[in-house]
């Protein structure tokens, strides 16, 4: 069903929950099917693996928005699994153990964290969407065939400890653009002397987009796309 042309014109710009499950373009096929709107675009993928805000634009004015949102500042809730490593740097890929270590304290895990704040350098993972000489990284990582992936300054802005159930810790992080939280959990483990993966992520908040403001993806697709403009006026 096409979108009423009056209100296809329109910017419309709002936070998504997205489960754990779909990909984020699944997300946006399934808008485009309630809006009837063709051009619809989100800000920052989530992996399938992941859950959270997904910032979702309807129609061309309000898609022209997304690159100012791409860059603002993001904040997460993930767990991280300490004494394995991952190929993929998160649940998904093939596991290996690193070093055993003792349960550090909490304060030793605190020191360890604080080492992160600020402009650091990261390594992506081997599985993102990392161009290498023009390949797609993680096309590449499929395939078997070597790369390496260059550091990138990256800025992190608040890391908190919300819990630890060893070996698994839970933390809160505050980024800037370009932050991969898998790459953060792995590092992580190195500098508490073995392997870590990213083993849960949430987004709750991109910009001015939180978590509690988020419409869930399954009362969208009860909505027709007038219903979702009223819906999105309350």
């Amino acid at each position: 069903m096409a979108a009423p042309t009056n209100q296809a014109s329109k910017p419309r710009i709002f936070g998504v929950y997205k489960p754990v499950g779909p990909t984020s373009h699944d997300i946006v096929n399934r808008i485009r099917r309630v809006t009837g709107e063709k051009r619809v675009g989100h800000a920052g993928t989530l992996d399938p693996l992941a859950c959270g805000v997904l910032v979702v634009a309807v129609g061309r004015e309000s898609t022209k928005q997304l690159q100012a949102i791409v860059e603002s500042e993001k904040e997460y809730v993930a767990g991280v699994r300490i004494g394995q490593g991952s190929t993929t740097d998160d649940a998904e890929g093939d596991k290996s153990d690193g070093p055993i270590i003792d349960p550090p304290s909490v304060e030793t895990i605190n020191e360890v964290l604080q080492k992160f704040v600020g402009e650091i350098e990261q390594v992506p993972p081997a599985y993102s969407a990392i161009k290498v000489g023009g390949k797609t990284a993680y096309k590449m990582a499929r395939k078997g065939q070597a790369l390496e992936l260059r550091a990138r300054t990256v800025l992190i802005k608040e890391i908190e400890l919300l819990g630890c159930e060893w070996p698994e810790l839970s933390i809160r992080v505050v980024t800037g653009p370009g932050t991969y939280i898998r790459s953060l959990a792995r590092d992580i483990g190195e500098a508490l002397g073995t392997k870590a993966y990213m083993s849960s992520l949430e987004r709750t908040r991109v910009g001015q987009f939180r978590k509690e403001d988020a419409i869930p993806v399954e009362e969208i697709m009860m909505l027709s796309s007038s219903s979702l403009e009223e819906y999105l006026k309350n």
